[in-house]
């Protein structure tokens, strides 16, 4: 079953739950804003969607501005601030637990690259 990394907020994040439930694709949610990831969830979430940290952190979030922007961060220090402040990883981030794979559904359709 997939798991869909969620923020209810957002729009691309709804598009993917949407596209999801118009095919009748089994999923379940995690709404990672009030569930925190942790370290190990994120850094492997970055390795099977086959990015760098950095490509997952929304640099645009007012957060990212105040407290990050400044600074040179490694990826563990990047992962670190996705824990601390959830509201920095792109979404949705969709998860396929039988192949080991990870997307950012951005379009939606690009889930099909993970079933």
């Amino acid at each position: 079953m997939l798991i869909v990394y969620h923020n209810p907020r957002c729009a691309k994040s709804r598009e993917a739950i949407k596209w999801l439930e118009e095919r009748n694709i089994p999923f379940q949610i995690k709404r990672y804003l009030d569930e925190p990831l942790t370290f190990e969830e994120v850094e492997k979430l970055v390795e099977l969607a086959g990015f760098h940290t950095i490509d997952i952190m929304r640099t645009n979030e007012q957060v990212w501005k105040k407290k990050y922007a400044e600074l040179e961060l490694d990826d563990n220090e990047l992962i670190y601030a996705i824990i601390e402040d959830p509201i920095l990883m792109q979404r949705p981030i969709v998860y396929n637990p039988e192949k080991d794979l990870a997307v950012i559904a951005r379009p939606a359709d690009k889930i099909q690259e993970i079933l």
